[in-house]
């Protein structure tokens, strides 16, 4: 499977025609770039997307948002607003041993008497979250004396149904070394953790060594 790296630019005149507000807004632009792929069977299955994304922040010049997907984006957003570049990820960018990171996580844990997912709070408990989940969960062992949480906020939106979400967000960066290469390639390719709907889990990383992995 091909996956496609791409970058949505949009300046302040499409970000206001877009009515780009929150991340449910920046989530129907987003989608609205890609041919949905999934009948209704998958989507009430939860089948994931296979889109991931990350808002870059925007400044007097506009905004920039990062895609990930197993297949290529329209060139425009909806009203052809916006400009979208992409290139093909080569099938040996995943197979290096160590890796610079950036993600945008939704730290969560479940309680184990209520069973309902609570946020993990405070920049130390969030890295003690990623250094933990890392290994077990998404193939990498991360670097503690690089890890840095650097933002932690919390989002509240409403949904396409009018709901109120309340997400969390940690900004965190530093150091991988890949401990399982088909797991990190899934994690890669599927985003880690939750509220990869709404921007979390795309990992952007960077190889640090030229050390291909057998």
């Amino acid at each position: 499977m091909s996956l496609i790296a791409s970058v949505l630019k949009l300046d302040r005149a499409a970000v206001k025609a877009l009515r780009i507000t929150d991340p449910y807004s920046l989530h129907r632009v987003v989608y609205g770039l890609y041919p949905d792929v999934r009948d209704a069977g998958s989507k009430a299955g939860h089948t994931p997307s296979g889109i991931l994304h990350a808002d870059q922040g925007g400044d007097f010049n506009g905004r920039s948002i990062l895609l990930l997907a197993d297949r290529p984006p329209a060139d425009h957003a909806e009203g052809g607003f916006g400009e979208v570049r992409s290139k093909v990820i080569p099938i040996d960018f995943l197979s290096h041993a160590r890796y610079r990171f950036k993600v945008i996580v939704n730290p969560t844990r479940r309680d184990s008497a209520s069973g309902k997912l609570l946020p993990v709070k405070g920049r130390e408990a969030v890295a003690a979250w990623f250094t933990e989940r890392g290994p077990a969960s998404w193939g990498f062992a991360v670097s503690p004396e690089h890890l840095q949480v650097d933002r932690i906020e919390v989002l509240r939106f409403k949904d396409k149904a009018q709901r109120l979400v309340t997400l969390a967000q940690a900004h965190v960066q530093g150091q991988l070394t890949v401990t399982d290469p088909e797991q990190f390639r899934h994690s890669f390719a599927s985003g880690i953790g939750r509220g990869r709907s709404f921007g979390c889990g795309l990992l952007q990383v960077v190889p640090l060594i030229d050390n291909p992995l057998a």
